[in-house]
């Protein structure tokens, strides 16, 4: 994990956001980088919030010692610890009546008011409140307020389609969201801090940037828009393996389970010990492609729970020489999005899918 490109992916985008500032998303242990680690790169690289899925990700962060700068969970489910939140210092969404009434009973026990964020559903429709139900929620949000229970500190919603640059539903969201935000602070008496873009609307949509912007994967390097090209950003993880082991096989070799892969000539095979319990994609059998060897290989056979077999023909390989799955492609190497593509996917589930078994080393700075 290179501390460093987080560094200065967030300095990019910080540049981009134009004087917005940056909220740097970190959930889902930062996109399987490391929640602690890269919370600290990215404010050394001029974040000034830091953003979560859950909870628990916002707590562990506090506990790591990562205070005096806001942090939003963004998803909330009944029945969680909003007590513990609220006494750390935590912002929480309210997309929903019901969280209210979470507050209005964990205020009181935590001691202070909860900074809150309203959820606009713009056109997502997915979390939040639209705007046939906008002025209730924004009228007991408010009232909530007045009776010491939350402390109302700004407006958000989510793009649907902002990685697919001219989409219709982009203008609207953007009307929907400036009138939402503009009822709530009316009605409020005061400005509230605004945010709406992800990364590809930080990188795309200058109308979209508002106060905050909360950028996701280009932090770690990888482009929300893979067609546009790669923003100048520099993918932060490299994921690499030492060969297990390495033998000669004749032609007509069955390869792992199911066969899937038969040598047509004496070669050479090469074990690699990661699989789908690491997070290599069972459905990337026969597909994949690795460096070993200063050359890309394809997975041959199966990928298995803990392994897959490379053929390397007649090139030289050694138990421990170093295979490298993905990472920034400089020496060659395919990179998260090369996967994603193969796949069919997208590459925010090649990196975020990363088993916690397989060992996190940081370079560029271990203390951000």
């Amino acid at each position: 994990m290179d501390l460093g490109a987080v560094r200065g992916n967030v300095a990019l985008l910080r540049e981009r956001a134009a004087g917005a500032e940056v909220m740097a998303m970190v959930k889902a242990e930062a996109y399987g980088h490391g929640l602690v680690p890269v919370a600290r790169a990215a404010l050394a690289g001029g974040a000034t919030w830091l953003g979560v899925a859950r909870v628990a990700e916002a707590l562990a962060l506090r506990s790591a010692g990562v205070t005096g700068v806001p942090v939003l969970v963004g998803l909330s489910v009944p029945g969680e610890p909003y007590a513990e939140a609220v006494a750390a210092d935590v912002d929480l969404v309210v997309g929903a009546a019901w969280m209210l009434d979470e507050l209005a009973a964990a205020a009181p026990r935590a001691g202070r008011p909860a900074r809150v964020h309203l959820k606009a559903d713009t056109g997502m429709t997915r979390g939040g409140t639209g705007p046939d139900g906008w002025p209730a929620l924004v009228d007991a949000v408010l009232a909530a307020e007045a009776a010491g229970t939350v402390e109302v500190v700004g407006v958000m919603s989510h793009f649907a389609c902002a990685d697919e640059p001219g989409h219709p539903s982009i203008a609207r969201q953007l009307t929907a969201f400036t009138d939402m935000a503009g009822h709530a602070e009316k009605a409020a008496g005061r400005r509230l801090v605004r945010h709406l873009a992800n990364s590809a609307a930080t990188l795309t949509l200058p109308e979209a940037r508002f106060d905050v912007v909360r950028p996701g994967i280009a932090i770690y390097g990888l482009s929300p828009i893979p067609e546009r090209g790669g923003f100048g950003l520099r993918p932060a993880m490299t994921l690499t393996a030492d060969a297990a082991l390495v033998k000669r096989v004749p032609a007509g070799s069955g390869v792992s389970y199911g066969h899937t892969f038969v040598t047509e000539r004496e070669t050479t095979l090469a074990v690699v010990p990661a699989g789908y319990g690491d997070g290599v994609p069972r459905h990337g059998s026969n597909l994949l492609e690795v460096l070993a060897a200063g050359r890309r290989r394809r997975i041959a056979g199966r990928v298995c729970m803990d392994q897959f077999v490379i053929d390397l023909g007649d090139d030289v390989l050694e138990a421990g020489d170093e295979v490298v799955l993905f990472g920034p492609g400089d020496r060659g190497e395919p990179t998260a999005q090369d996967w994603a593509d193969a796949l069919g996917t997208i590459s925010y589930e090649i990196v975020t899918r990363v088993g916690f078994r397989v060992p996190r080393v940081y370079v560029g700075g271990t203390d951000g």
